[in-house]
């Protein structure tokens, strides 16, 4: 903390004039910030920053204290702005998308050069190109349905597999580890081509030593891109102190996990290209690195550099295991302490797929009720308590308040989920609030009540993709198996994490097969 003070008191002189001068220019324009906390001169609220952690928590606890939708603070000379309510995320995200299309240049950011980290500008126009016209293309996506499909097969063979493995009644399985390792599998598999690292596991979702560290790793960096450091917002090391050392050590440290297990693959990848193209042959593009590999600009040269293909690999990723996965688990506790929700569900899959063949991609738009269960998921428990940071590229007004140029603006996924004057109950797990007048279910929210897969410039582009691997995990492990609490257990404790708003501890149910034997033989 000594260490923090130094530093404000360093930088006093350096802040100053522009703090100053920023604040003369909004007085003389009579334009009124959101309201906030009071801060101090030069360092604003950093130090509440510092000593109230997890940050998120201390914002929401200003926000409901103001009794107020739209939140601003001050961090060092940057402004951010907090929005809680589905209008004015509206007014942000679609009125002025435009204005907050950029993205700030944060600690943990890949070099800027991945599509949903970038800046606005010529990078970003670039990735978000790859990423719609040739990754998450239709073509692409039929392409690989055949992946996806072996994938949720091997899903229903490990739980199988465990439930035979064990005592009959007594098979135990972590929802967590299953859910999370899917979404693993299935990512490394569209990407890589293959599910394991190196050589393969013996049984199909067993996760071999270098599984978990990848996975592990980018469940890392999705928690701290969630993370608000010092060196964010003052040039700690300017001055010869680096107050995030310890987190960025961590960080950096997950980086190099991943770029030991992917660089090998990703050269390998390269070589063979470059081959092909020496010897005039035309490749098949087989996974999403094949793509990313292949593209080639006007010249007739690669059009994404080794950096870049690295980047947007372990962006894609990152945002294939978290939301997943973690809807998956939470859905499954919820329905554990609300019992006629599962039979519900159960019902709809035995009305729309039956017992005799195992539910598909084809199935989804006629399981509605499952997916209002993923909707009232996402809305409830989301992964991320803020949508990542948009940065304002110019003055602008939200909700009647001035919002300066440079301001990070913070969209929060609880507010807006939690928000009692959108929701009836709105703590409590209601599948059917999604269904009212909703003759077809999708997991994407247009009025913003809550955040899915977001909206805008910088929305998710992997919509399906992700709709579709998220309900497939969702879809087999319920059609596949009867779910109860284990006998030492009455009730789900739904307890979020003190760090995050993952379940507190991971959740372990007992499971039985539901359906014909024949059905887990054949795959």
């Amino acid at each position: 903390m000594f260490a923090l003070v130094c530093t404000v008191l360093a930088l006093v002189l350096v802040y100053w004039s522009k703090a100053r001068c920023r604040s003369l220019g909004e007085l003389l324009q009579h334009r009124q910030l959101p309201p906030g906390p009071a801060g101090l001169p030069v360092a604003g609220n950093l130090l509440h920053m510092v000593w109230n952690k997890p940050v998120y928590r201390w914002i929401h606890r200003l926000l409901k204290e103001m009794n107020t939708n739209i939140l601003c603070f001050r961090l060092g000379a940057v402004h951010v702005v907090v929005v809680s309510s589905p209008k004015i995320a509206c007014e942000v995200l679609r009125k002025n998308d435009a204005v907050f299309a950029s993205r700030p240049a944060m600690t943990f950011s890949f070099g800027h050069k991945s599509c949903s980290q970038s800046p606005y500008g010529a990078q970003w126009k670039k990735m978000r190109r790859v990423l719609t016209s040739e990754i998450l293309s239709t073509s692409m996506e039929q392409r690989l349905q055949r992946r996806r499909a072996e994938e949720a097969d091997h899903l229903v063979r490990f739980v199988y597999s465990q439930c035979c493995s064990t005592t009959p009644g007594n098979s135990i399985v972590n929802v967590r580890h299953v859910a999370q390792h899917f979404c693993g599998n299935m990512i490394r598999r569209l990407m890589f081509g293959k599910r394991h690292i190196v050589g393969m596991s013996p049984l199909p979702l067993s996760a071999g030593p270098q599984e978990v560290a990848q996975v592990d790793a980018l469940f890392t960096l999705v928690n701290y891109m969630d993370s608000f450091f010092v060196s964010d917002y003052i040039p700690t090391t300017c001055i010869g102190l680096d107050i995030d050392s310890r987190h960025k050590k961590v960080a950096k440290g997950a980086m190099k996990t991943l770029n030991r297990l992917h660089d090998p693959i990703i050269e390998e990848r390269i070589h063979e290209w470059a081959t092909l193209l020496r010897r005039g042959e035309k490749g098949e593009t087989r996974d999403f690195l094949d793509v990313l590999v292949s593209l080639q600009d006007s010249e007739g040269q690669p059009l994404l550099s080794l950096d870049e293909i690295k980047a947007q690999i372990v962006d894609i990723m990152m945002a294939s295991v978290d939301n997943s996965s973690n809807a998956v688990e939470w859905a499954f506790a919820e329905m554990m302490n609300k019992p006629e929700v599962m039979d519900q569900a159960m019902n709809e899959l035995d009305a729309v797929v039956g017992k005799e063949r195992l539910v598909q991609e084809c199935d989804i738009p006629r399981l509605n009720y499952l997916k209002a269960c993923i909707r009232e998921a996402f809305r409830l428990h989301p992964y991320h308590a803020f949508i990542l940071p948009h940065v304002s590229m110019e003055d602008t007004t939200v909700s009647g308040y001035f919002v300066p140029k440079g301001s990070h603006v913070l969209v929060s996924r609880v507010a807006l989920g939690r928000n009692s004057h959108t929701w009836d109950a709105p703590l409590e797990f209601r599948p059917e609030r999604h269904m009212m007048n909703q003759p077809d279910v999708l997991l994407t929210e247009p009025d913003l009540r809550f955040v899915s897969f977001g909206t805008g410039r910088r929305g998710c582009p992997a919509v399906s993709l992700g709709t579709s691997v998220t309900m497939m995990l969702f879809a087999r492990l319920l059609q596949g198996f009867t779910w109860s609490k284990p006998p030492s257990v009455r009730t789900i404790e739904l307890k979020e994490s003190t760090t995050n708003l993952t379940l507190a501890e991971p959740l372990f149910l007992q499971a039985q097969p539901r359906l014909p034997v024949h059905l887990y033989a054949s795959i």
